[in-house]
């Protein structure tokens, strides 16, 4: 028994195999222009999005940085370097790599501070500094700040 795929059924030369040919002729750079209209819309949404998520991954670190030196600042005995260089590691940990300078507390000196009295741990970085991309398309010159504000835990 033969099948509609065998090639015994139709003749040699038949025209049934090639409908589309003439049709595909004229669209043969089609698909190729189509690309460049897409192209640019979808290397910027992939872009953005990459540079978004890098963002928010930022933003988390530095808040979870800000709420460590805060926890170091509220206890006895800390000191503003040994708070500062927590926050540090605790940056360099998680893939950024900042400076003591990025880094402010208020009071200035932590053990100025009376028991129950607020402690801020401030930490600022530049989103053009932590950017994985070249060139920051969106978010280039923004400021990625975090602030923690615990109370001074001390015994008098």
């Amino acid at each position: 028994m033969k099948t509609a795929n065998d090639n015994s059924v139709m003749p040699p030369d038949s025209n049934l195999r090639k409908p589309c040919r003439p049709g595909r002729r004229k669209r043969l750079g089609s698909a190729t222009v189509e690309f460049a209209f897409v192209a640019p819309l979808f290397f910027l949404l992939v872009f953005g999005m990459v540079e978004f998520g890098r963002m928010v991954m930022i933003q988390q670190v530095i808040t979870n940085a800000s709420r460590e030196g805060a926890r170091k600042a509220v206890l006895d005995g800390a000191s503003s370097s040994n708070v500062k260089s927590a926050v540090v590691t605790y940056m360099s940990n998680g893939g950024v790599t900042i400076a003591t300078s990025n880094v402010t507390i208020s009071p200035a000196d932590p053990t100025t501070a009376v028991a129950g009295s607020p402690v801020t741990v401030t930490v600022s970085v530049p989103f053009s500094q932590v950017s994985w991309l070249p060139s920051p398309m969106f978010l280039g010159s923004r400021q990625m700040i975090a602030s923690t504000v615990m109370r001074r835990e001390a015994v008098e």
